[in-house]
């Protein structure tokens, strides 16, 4: 697969980010890649936040991957922390390469570092293949999320 740097994602990376963000049917609906400001805001909110981990996962000087970790400290579980993966994405022509896997696998050992006793994603109802993904890596479907839009 060659090599690859999991790293935190920086500034000069949000064109790619978005861009992988918005290379799908439903972030095509969402996302803004003309208008990088909101992105580059969201971004130092992130950085500044020690539970947020937005990283990209980089080939030879490209970036081909991005996924958000976050920390998340709780009461429920006996005060156990968990953690939540969001917005994973690989760029089109790496799809079926082992990124994804490697990326998740990274994800997972993060949270054990952080002493997290739970990992959890969510992923919407259309997005069949990544549900088949998830499944493959041990995930398994045991709730329904719920959202509303603010």
């Amino acid at each position: 697969m060659g090599d690859l740097d999991i790293r935190a994602a920086v500034a000069e990376d949000i064109p790619a980010i978005v861009a992988m963000l918005a290379d799908d049917a439903l972030g095509a609906q969402r996302e803004s890649p003309d208008d990088l400001g909101p992105y580059l805001a969201a971004l130092e909110r992130l950085t500044a936040d020690p539970n947020q981990r937005l990283v990209v996962a980089v080939r030879e000087g490209r970036v081909v991957g991005t996924l958000q970790l976050t920390i998340v400290p709780g009461l429920s579980r006996r005060g156990s922390t968990r953690s939540n993966i969001e917005g994973v994405r690989v760029h089109a022509d790496e799809r079926g390469s082992g990124l994804g896997t490697r990326f998740i696998e990274w994800a997972i050992e993060e949270s054990r570092q952080e002493n997290c006793q739970l990992v959890q994603l969510t992923s919407d109802n259309t997005r069949t293949d990544a549900h088949r993904f998830y499944e493959r890596l041990g995930f398994v479907a045991s709730h329904v999320g719920f959202k509303l839009q603010l």
